[in-house]
C-alpha cells in the first residue's frame, strides 16, 4: 500500500506524463485548458437550452468529438505544409463558392449548400481558415507594413470570397470572413492614417450597401434600432431575448428552470440566442464566467501569436485570435441589443457542428505554428 508520501510523488508523475504527451502533440496546455473549460460550460447550458433533448445534446457531443479530432490533426501539421497549402485551401474554397453559386442546395430561401447525399456543408466555412491564411502568405513575403498596392491585392483577396458568401445570401458569415482578412491587415502594422482612411470609407459605403441589402436584412437592422415597431415579428427575437436576460438578474432563476427558454418564449434559445438562455438561467454571474474564459482563449492566443517566430505564423494567429473575439463579441452583442441580429453562433457553445470544427481547427492550426517553432524556418 502506497504511504502518504508517495501519493503526492504518484500524482505528480501522472501530472509529468500527461504535460509531456500534450507537448507531444504539439498541444498548448494552458489553450487547451481555457478551451475545454468553454466546451463544458457549453454543454451544461445546452442539455437545459434543447429542453432537455439527450438525443440533440448528444448531436452535439458527437459533433463536438469530431473537432477535437480535427483540432489534434491539424496541430500535427508542419507550419511549412500549411504555409504552402494556404494559395492551394483558398483556391478550392472559391471554386467550391462558385458551385454553390450555380448548383448549391436552397433552404429557406438561402443557396448556401453543397448537397453531397451523404452530407450537406457549406463552403463558406473554409474561407474563415483560407483568407486569412491567403492574406498572410501574400504578406509575409513583403515588406511591412504594407504598400498601397499591397493593400489593394490583400483587399482583392477578401472581397472576392466575401462578396460570393453575401450573395448567398449569408451577410453574417460574409462579414466574419471579410473581418478575418482586414485583422491580418491591422496586425501587418497599418499606419493610423491609412485605418483612419479606411474607417472613413466604410462610413462612406454603408448608403450603397443598403442599396444592395435584402429586405429582411434592412428589417434587422431596423429592428436593432427600434424592436417594438413589430414587437410580434421582425423585433420578437430581440425583445424575448432581452426580457430573458433581464428577469435572470444577478444569479438567474437556476438551471432549467428558466421561463421564457423552458416554455418557448426564446426562439432559437439553442443556437443564435443561447446566451439569453445563460442570463436567465444562471444570471449575470454566469454570464460573466463565460465572458472571462472568452478572455482567457484570447488572452492566450495571442500570447501565442506575439511568440511566433515567422510573419506567417504572427498574423495568422493573431487573426485567429480576434476572429474569435469578433464571434463572441457580435453574438453577445446581437442577444443584449447592442447590434443587429446576424445570425453569429456563441463559439463552442451554440448548437451545431460546422461552425464548432471550423473554431477547433483555427485552433489546430494555431496551436502547430506555436509547437513546431523549432521547426519554423526564419
Amino acid at each position: 500500500m502506497e504511504t502518504t508520501q508517495e501519493i503526492p510523488r504518484v500524482r505528480r508523475k501522472q501530472l509529468s506524463a500527461s504535460a509531456s504527451l500534450v507537448r507531444r502533440l504539439h498541444l498548448d496546455g494552458p489553450l487547451l485548458s481555457a478551451l475545454g473549460a468553454v466546451i463544458l460550460f457549453g454543454l451544461f447550458i445546452l442539455y437545459s437550452a434543447t429542453g432537455e433533448n439527450f438525443g440533440q445534446w448528444l448531436s452535439q457531443v458527437a459533433r463536438l468529438v469530431l473537432a477535437l479530432v480535427a483540432m489534434v490533426v491539424l496541430a500535427q501539421i508542419p507550419p511549412v505544409w500549411l504555409q504552402r497549402a494556404s494559395p492551394i485551401l483558398y483556391g478550392i474554397g472559391l471554386v467550391l463558392l462558385l458551385l454553390v453559386a450555380v448548383h448549391g442546395s436552397v433552404s429557406n430561401g438561402a443557396q448556401r449548400w453543397l448537397d453531397l447525399k451523404v452530407f450537406r456543408f457549406q463552403p463558406s466555412e473554409i474561407m474563415k481558415l483560407a483568407v486569412p491564411m491567403m492574406c498572410a502568405v501574400f504578406l509575409q513575403a513583403r515588406p511591412l507594413p504594407p504598400s498601397w498596392k499591397d493593400i489593394g491585392v490583400v483587399l482583392a483577396i477578401i472581397m472576392v470570397p466575401a462578396a460570393l458568401i453575401a450573395k448567398q445570401p449569408d451577410l453574417g458569415t460574409a462579414l466574419l470572413v471579410a473581418a478575418s482578412g482586414i485583422l491580418v491587415l491591422l496586425l501587418a502594422g497599418l499606419s493610423n492614417f491609412v485605418i483612419g482612411l479606411g474607417i472613413a470609407s466604410i462610413g462612406a459605403a454603408v448608403p450603397v450597401a443598403w442599396h444592395f441589402m435584402h429586405d429582411y436584412q434592412k428589417q434587422r437592422v431596423l429592428m436593432f434600432l427600434d424592436p417594438a415597431q413589430d414587437p410580434l415579428g421582425a423585433g420578437y427575437h430581440s425583445i424575448q431575448s432581452q426580457i430573458a436576460i433581464g428577469s435572470g438578474g444577478l444569479f438567474g432563476k437556476g438551471w432549467m428552470h428558466g421561463s421564457q427558454a423552458q416554455l418557448e418564449f426564446l426562439p432559437e434559445r439553442s443556437t443564435d440566442f443561447i446566451f439569453a438562455v445563460i442570463g436567465e438561467e444562471l444570471g449575470l454571474l454566469g454570464q460573466g464566467l463565460l465572458i472571462v474564459l472568452y478572455l482567457a482563449v484570447i488572452a492566450r492566443s495571442l500570447f501565442l501569436s506575439a511568440a511566433a517566430q515567422t510573419t506567417y505564423a504572427r498574423l495568422v494567429c493573431g487573426s485567429f485570435a480576434m476572429t474569435f473575439f469578433v464571434y463572441a463579441f457580435v453574438n453577445t452583442g446581437m442577444v443584449s441589443g447592442i447590434v443587429p441580429v446576424v445570425g453569429v453562433p456563441l463559439p463552442l457553445v451554440s448548437y451545431g457542428g460546422t461552425a464548432m470544427v471550423t473554431l477547433l481547427a483555427s485552433f489546430g492550426i494555431l496551436m502547430s505554428l506555436n509547437g513546431h517553432r523549432k521547426l519554423v524556418g526564419s
